[in-house]
Parts: structure tokens; C-alpha cells; sequence
């Protein structure tokens, strides 16, 4: 797996959870998948992505959209 992937992967878990939470818990949940979206569209933007740096930092090998 690469560094993109596994952005994705994380991303959408973190929307999926958050999705489930707030059907099943708290609608407030979804302040979770609002977040996780900003954070998506702010990297597609800045090239900036936290997720990226913490996977780049347990050694996941680079793709092509995070370097």
C-alpha cells in the first residue's frame, strides 16, 4: 500500500465511522465527516495533509499526490 492509499483508506474509515456514530449515537458525529471533508479538500488544495505526514512517518512508501 502505498502513501495515497492509505490516506484514502484512513479518510474514508474516519467518514464511514462518523457516519455510523451519528446514526447510531449523536447526530453531532458529523461534525467528525465535516472535518474530515475540510481536511480533504484543504490537501487537495494546499498539498498540505497531516494524514500524510503521520503514514509518511510510520514508513509508508510514497505515491504520487503526497511527496
Amino acid at each position: 500500500m502505498n502513501l495515497d492509499r492509505a490516506v484514502m483508506a484512513f479518510a474514508g474509515t474516519v467518514v464511514l465511522v462518523s457516519a455510523i456514530l451519528s446514526v447510531t449515537m449523536s447526530p453531532w458525529w458529523l461534525a467528525l465527516t465535516i472535518f474530515a471533508g475540510l481536511n480533504m479538500l484543504q490537501a487537495s488544495i494546499t498539498g498540505f495533509c497531516p494524514a500524510a505526514m503521520l503514514f509518511r512517518a510510520l514508513g509508508v512508501r510514497a505515491g504520487c499526490a503526497f511527496r
